[in-house]
């Protein structure tokens, strides 16, 4: 049977309201008191019901999160920041799993919304009308995780995309590459629009010729990085230098270059994009931009706190720092 807070009123035998305030970590309570409701609290195993008091404060400490996939290697170090900085201000996480599919996210959004969540923590990929319209009518704050709203309107967390692409292609570039590949990600992102623009303005402040037949559009997974090689090794302008939009997608280049027959770096460099545990996994190591997922994941959960809590905000879309690390994938 479930135990409630009347039964553990009556086992300490002081009043419901007390209880209560005990529960809550009311400090207007006396230290015998508080022993007495906790020590019945410990024999009768009761577990607050967080509904019940959600109802009566109109807060249920809880924070919805969507991401894309949970299977992610990057996501999944975003959601760790998250988590982390949630459990340091008390809130629980649900968190979902969107597969990047429209019909999907919206369905989400509303559903966390129906749980009575106190805010979102939102991941995706393309933000189109309908979810800012979403994000803009819902009762509670929403920030978004590196992820890009082109309006501004909505409170987020990156990195500049497309400066780290600039510097990425630069290195390439400075490391003597004229001919120089990209592998995107799906282009309905702004985010992959901001690394292709990156790669195009490093090229061209090179003088370099920005070539159709040197991008190749990907869906960040390994299978999609080495299908990218087939498409630049069989192309009339053969590529030394590849930077890849993700970690997982360049170990699939790294690969498919190896699969060939060739070197990295000494028949075609690589660079990466995000820096996670994967660059290290591969060998060579990869050269890539770190983007520090944690901290994404870390300062969007302070700042919807900041939302939820009606704390002063100073920069509603923060841009965090970003920096190349150098690996043996480069020349």
């Amino acid at each position: 049977m479930n135990i409630t807070i009347y039964d553990v009123a009556r086992e300490a035998n002081v009043s419901m309201a007390t209880v209560s305030r005990v529960v809550n970590g009311n400090p207007n309570v006396k230290p015998a008191t508080r022993q007495k409701v906790l020590e019945a609290i410990e024999r009768l195993g009761y577990r607050p019901n967080a509904v019940a008091r959600g109802l009566a404060s109109k807060k249920t400490t809880t924070v919805g999160v969507i991401i894309p996939d949970i299977s992610s290697v990057f996501f999944a170090e975003l959601a760790r920041g998250i988590e982390d900085i949630a459990t340091m201000y008390k809130y629980n996480i649900i968190l979902s799993n969107s597969d990047q599919n429209k019909n999907k996210e919206l369905h989400l959004i509303n559903t966390m919304l129906g749980k009575q969540v106190d805010g979102i923590v939102y991941m995706g990929g393309d933000i189109t009308e309908d979810h800012i319209k979403e994000f803009q009518s819902a009762p509670v704050p929403v920030v978004l995780a590196a992820t890009v709203d082109k309006t501004n309107t909505i409170p987020s967390v990156n990195i500049d995309y497309e400066a780290a692409a600039t510097e990425a292609v630069e290195k390439l570039i400075n490391d003597g590459n004229e001919v120089i590949s990209i592998v995107s990600g799906p282009l309905e992102t702004d985010i992959n629009n901001q690394k292709l623009n990156g790669y195009k303005q490093a090229l061209q402040s090179a003088g370099l010729v920005v070539d159709e037949e040197l991008i190749y559009t990907g869906d960040y997974t390994y299978q999609s990085g080495l299908d990218s090689v087939e498409q630049f090794l069989t192309s009339k302008t053969k590529p030394s230098a590849i930077f890849v939009a993700s970690d997982e997608m360049a170990l699939g280049v790294i690969h498919g270059i190896q699969d060939r027959g060739l070197t990295v770096p000494g028949d075609i460099a690589v660079v990466g994009f995000d820096n996670t545990r994967l660059a290290t996994m591969v060998r060579p190591t990869l050269t890539t931009i770190v983007q520090p997922m944690y901290d994404i994941g870390a300062v969007s959960m302070r700042l919807l706190t900041k939302y939820m809590n009606k704390e002063q905000v100073d920069e509603s879309n923060v841009i965090l720092p970003h920096r190349i690390v150098e690996r043996d994938s480069t020349k």
